[in-house]
């Protein structure tokens, strides 16, 4: 057997954790993150909001699924690096055509294992999300620490153009069409239209640069606003285009980072997370219901919003869902215009489900009105 070759991870701060190259030699830099989902990897892998991150599974046995062909979430893997304690030596489902680690080597993903993620994960929560590096290339730690501290940091990124879709297309209703959707892509995954097409709904998925007017030319009955990288204080483009569309009285429905273009239209600001939301097991409550639900979280911003609602320039908007972690606005709800939005994955691929009735709820405002 080939030894492995030896690999670092070196944060900003100093803090340093050896281990073994896992995926591409090579080195990469970018926002550590810690994700706390025990399965559903390959679909944090190709979400288009992990742009610019790399994460670490605090899961410690991660790639017994192996890889397969159906559950990407786009056409590629997008993390810009990734970093697990104990890698399976070998893909035990029916379904895979391949290892996790073999699908990171064949896109040039840059990773580790036999990382202590647990004491790691610790760090950041006590620290806060910072940059990182990881080198198969690089032995001197502080050499690579240098490389870390110049590179860009995740406030002021503005990502979206990196993952939108560089041409406007449709998924099709499944079966009998009842609705029409323009869906802003800012890094939207593939089950998104799935979870609509479900319903009956063709959506017309548009690049982020999309104004209010190309948006409202697919004839929509709403305008979903998607999740994505970055930092939503750059989306001056997007929050432009949803107001335009609010202007006009058609429905919209954001999530994650949508629901934070949404919150910027509506006249609210954001601000960066200590070590933001991410995994599939973040409890949010409704505040309109009580019910509480399991949810899939990928975010490091958040909207400021008071707890007692707020007066925007569209009327009135309440604070429609908290997280029970920490407090934060996870979800808001217009009075004046017809909008809603979550700060969570309601398409949520690999579960929990608790959320897909947000599908429904965009359903009956688009045809009743009712929010």
């Amino acid at each position: 057997m080939t030894a492995a070759l030896p690999a670092i991870l070196v944060l900003e701060d100093g803090r340093t954790f050896r281990g073994e190259a896992f995926g591409a030699v090579g080195e990469t830099v970018g926002e550590a993150v810690f994700s706390t989902g025990m399965t559903g990897y390959q679909e944090t892998l190709t979400d288009p909001s992990y742009r610019g991150q790399v994460v670490v599974m605090t899961s410690p046995h991660v790639g017994n699924t192996g890889w397969n062909d159906e559950d990407d979430e786009s056409a590629r893997i997008w993390v810009a690096g990734y970093v697990v304690r104990d890698p399976s030596p070998r893909a035990s489902s029916w379904r895979a055509t391949g290892s996790l680690g073999d699908a990171l080597a064949a896109q040039g993903i840059v990773g580790i294992s036999g990382v202590d993620t647990r004491a790691l994960t610790r760090h950041l929560r006590d620290r806060g999300a910072m940059r990182v590096g990881i080198s198969s290339v690089e032995t001197d730690p502080a050499a690579l620490q240098a490389r870390v501290g110049a590179a860009p940091g995740m406030v002021g990124a503005e990502l979206c153009q990196d993952v939108t879709t560089p041409e406007p297309y449709v998924v099709e209703a499944v079966g009998e069409r009842r609705l029409t959707v323009a869906a802003l892509d800012l890094g939207i995954k593939a089950m998104t239209p799935h979870r609509m097409a479900q319903r009956g709904i063709t959506t017309h998925v548009l690049p982020a640069t999309a104004t209010a007017e190309e948006l409202l030319d697919c004839r929509p009955d709403g305008v979903f606003l998607s999740n994505g990288p970055g930092d939503p204080a750059t989306a001056d483009g997007p929050a432009a285009a949803c107001a335009g569309v609010l202007g006009r009285g058609v429905p919209v429905f954001g999530i994650c980072f949508g629901h934070q273009v949404l919150g910027r239209a509506l006249g609210l600001s954001t601000y960066k997370l200590k070590f933001g939301h991410r995994g599939i097991n973040q409890p949010v409550q409704d505040l309109r219901t009580g019910k509480v639900e399991v949810t899939a979280h990928n975010h490091g911003f958040a909207i400021e919003a008071p707890a007692a609602g707020f007066a925007g320039p569209f009327g009135g908007v309440e604070v429609s869902h908290v997280n029970l972690n920490d407090g934060v606005v996870e979800g808001l709800a217009a009075q004046g215009v017809p909008a809603f939005s979550v700060q969570y994955h309601p398409e949520a691929a690999a579960g929990p489900h608790d959320a897909a009735y947000l599908f429904d709820r965009f359903v009956d405002v688009m045809t009743v009105g009712v929010r």
